[in-house]
């Protein structure tokens, strides 16, 4: 009979050498792309084997999505870390825009990884059952913190959750993913670090600028 601590130590084996496969696999796709990555590759860089990276995912596309699975689940768990509660809510959606702005600068391999599935229309993400609910935590998260600012009268323009996620992300999303072609143009690298604080900033102020109705006609009628 095989003892608890005995298997306990199996599958902590297991779950480490999962883990460790999904730092390379993230690293590979994100430099090649799903089509250029290779699981020979990634099994070399792991001084293990090609069997062994399909005994625990099945496929190229299994590792793949859970690659994409973990990317989008640490950015969530990052979003979660608002304290909606204890926070006004011009403070609590500065501080969403900005942590995903520290989040987006940190993980350049997510930039890379979710250019890459746009490219290929999403259809990976939509095999998905781990990403299928995964954008409802931070749509609720955005809508509890515009409704706590309609309430207070903080915010009056009449804001829809999605669309204040997408403004905080394209910006974030921007500023890394398109760093190298705005700096050809306009020989401006928008990572260099001392642009970095000017542009955290920028981010929270500009979606609270437009939640507070700043330059909207309507306001300066009055």
């Amino acid at each position: 009979m095989t003892s608890q601590p005995a298997a306990a130590e199996r599958q902590r084996d297991a779950d480490r050498t999962r883990a460790e496969i999904l730092e390379v696999a993230q690293r590979e796709f994100a430099r090649r792309g799903y089509a250029g990555a290779r699981v020979d590759e990634i099994a070399e860089l792991m001084r293990t084997t090609k069997r062994m990276i399909y005994y625990y995912f099945g496929s190229k596309e299994q590792l793949y999505i859970a690659v994409l699975e973990k990317a989008y689940t640490e950015v969530r768990k990052a979003e979660r870390l608002v304290d909606v509660e204890h926070l006004a809510p011009v403070e609590a959606i500065r501080t969403l825009a900005e942590l995903t702005f520290d989040h987006h600068d940190a993980h350049r391999e997510f930039i890379k990884l979710v250019a890459i599935e746009n490219i290929h229309r999403a259809e990976h993400i939509r095999k998905s059952e781990v990403l299928a609910n995964l954008g409802t935590p931070v749509l609720d998260l955005i809508g509890r913190i515009l409704d706590a600012g309609t309430a207070s009268g903080d915010f009056v323009t009449e804001a829809d959750a999605i669309d204040v996620h997408m403004m905080i992300s394209s910006f974030c999303f921007f500023r890394v993913a398109n760093q190298h072609t705005f700096g050809a143009l306009f020989g401006r690298d928008m990572t260099a670090p001392e642009h970095r604080a000017r542009l955290r900033r920028t981010v929270g102020e500009m979606v609270v600028a437009y939640l507070r109705g700043a330059g909207s006609p309507d306001r300066d009628a009055r």
